[in-house]
């Protein structure tokens, strides 16, 4: 048997937690990173001690699959070198950097699982950056952290299956839900029925949420156009284009989102090859049915390498623990590797049909005007990139970064990157896949000034 040095896990969600729980079976003790104060990842995210609410009411349907991920991390802590509001900054030359509680530290590795999850795909309109515009992840968290809603009389709008979970979280919890406004159209939702039957109690639950906001009395409009967000301090109201027809409704606060995108800077700077993904559009790191990346000792897990959900994530998660202590030599439970591949494999077709029923607005590039700001941490806006494709000819998001610095502040991309490959290839006539993406660069996220000189501790 090979020797397994102590492997590493990156992300303490779903795929996470169930990856360190497979390696703990198998007698080995992994470093669990985890850049929140407590496992669960954003999905089973986890409120501060004492707080109030019940994980009934925090997770609803969810409860029962948040309270395994919670005990079955809780069940090895003992067995696990557990490091919370830790960052992995940086990777190279078979070491992570670290930043934790405002220190440098590293760790070494040699078999590295990265469970890094998902964030918001964001699409701007006009008025995106006002005061009270949220994504819908980070609606979600207040709620589910702080117990604190946006606002009182909330417009929650773009697609996916996100949109109406939040709305019906926020309504339950008590906030005024104004409306919810979907860019999908309901003939969407229709032609996809057949392949979202594959998860009848996935399927389930979105109806519920559906119908349950609409006895509720929950304005629900279907394939709108966003139009802009108004206010002078603050966002104080919301315009859409349903039809023919033009639409406002006062808010005091909005969330949207497009679905979600695949954190993957980390598998970049790991040299992790990367494909396109026309399903998802998006450029996504290559792996094996078992999580393997094209790099050495390097596996992927979870939402992270494509947009799958957290009951996928889990199985993920022990598959890709599994196929390292296949190859570190360790005898495995085949059947059940073949099980979870099983799984993972009918919710690629499941996943399949929800992205025809909330499909990406494909026409929104063609659509934004040329003062709408795209990277509001460098303030560029469509019209300057179109300019930059015009006068340099540039086709190539990482060329047109360098001319523009868009995707160069806080947020590295994240939040502008979708919607600046949109407009680059909309300007340059060629199709999003065509355009390259946004490379990783070290830092992944900004580090203080204050964070110390590296601590003594032996890399090798």
């Amino acid at each position: 048997m090979t020797t397994l040095l102590q492997p590493v896990i990156v992300g303490a969600g779903p795929a996470g937690v169930r990856a360190a729980q497979t390696l703990c079976r198998h007698g080995v003790r992994p470093v669990v990173i985890d850049e929140a104060p407590r496992w669960g990842g954003q999905i089973y995210r986890q409120p501060p001690a004492n707080f109030g609410r019940s994980k009934k009411v925090l997770y609803g349907f969810e409860a029962a699959s948040a309270e395994s991920v919670h005990q079955a991390m809780a069940g090895i802590l003992d067995q696990v070198d557990y490091r919370p509001e830790t960052l992995v900054w940086n990777a190279e030359g078979g070491r992570l950097d670290l930043l934790c509680r405002g220190g440098i530290d590293c760790v070494p590795y040699s078999q590295l699982i990265v469970a890094t999850g998902a964030a918001d795909r964001v699409l701007p309109f006009p008025g995106w950056t006002l005061p009270g515009v949220y994504t819908l992840g980070a609606a979600q968290v207040a709620l589910k952290y702080q117990g604190c809603a946006i606002g009182e009389h909330v417009i929650f709008a773009g697609t996916g299956p996100l949109l109406y979970l939040v709305a019906y979280q926020y309504a339950k919890a008590g906030a005024q839900v104004a409306a919810v406004l979907d860019t999908a159209r309901f003939a969407d939702k229709l032609a996809a029925v057949p392949a979202l039957l594959r998860n009848r109690a996935v399927f389930g639950k979105g109806l519920y949420y559906l119908a349950w906001l609409r006895l509720h009395g929950i304005p629900v409009h279907d394939g709108v156009q966003l139009e802009r967000a108004s206010g002078t301090h603050q966002v104080a109201a919301m315009r859409w284009r349903s039809g023919d027809s033009s639409n406002e409704l006062a808010c005091d606060a909005v969330a949207f989102g497009y679905g979600l995108r695949s954190e993957t800077q980390l598998a970049d700077l790991l040299g992790c090859r990367f494909r396109y993904d026309e399903m998802q559009r998006a450029a996504l790191p290559e792996r094996d049915a078992a999580g393997r990346a094209s790099v050495t000792g390097v596996y992927l897990a979870g939402d992270g390498a494509g947009i799958m959900g957290a009951d996928a994530a889990e199985w993920a998660g022990e598959l890709a623990a599994l196929a390292l202590l296949a190859d570190a030599g360790e005898a495995i439970d085949g059947p059940r590797a073949g099980e979870l591949e099983e799984g993972l494999s009918d919710t690629a077709a499941f996943r399949s049909g929800l992205e025809r029923a909330f499909p990406f607005p494909q026409d929104w590039a063609a659509q934004a005007t040329d003062d709408l700001v795209i990277c509001r941490c460098e303030e560029v806006t469509a019209g300057q990139l179109r300019q930059c494709v015009r006068e340099t000819g540039t086709v190539e998001m990482n060329r047109l970064k360098a001319l523009t610095r868009v995707g160069m502040g806080r947020c590295q991309g994240r939040t502008c990157g979708v919607a600046a490959a949109e407009i680059l290839a909309q300007a340059c006539g060629k199709a999003p896949g065509q355009v390259g993406r946004l490379r990783g660069q070290a830092p992944i996220k900004p580090l203080p000034f204050s964070a110390a000189v590296p601590t003594a501790k032996d890399a090798g």
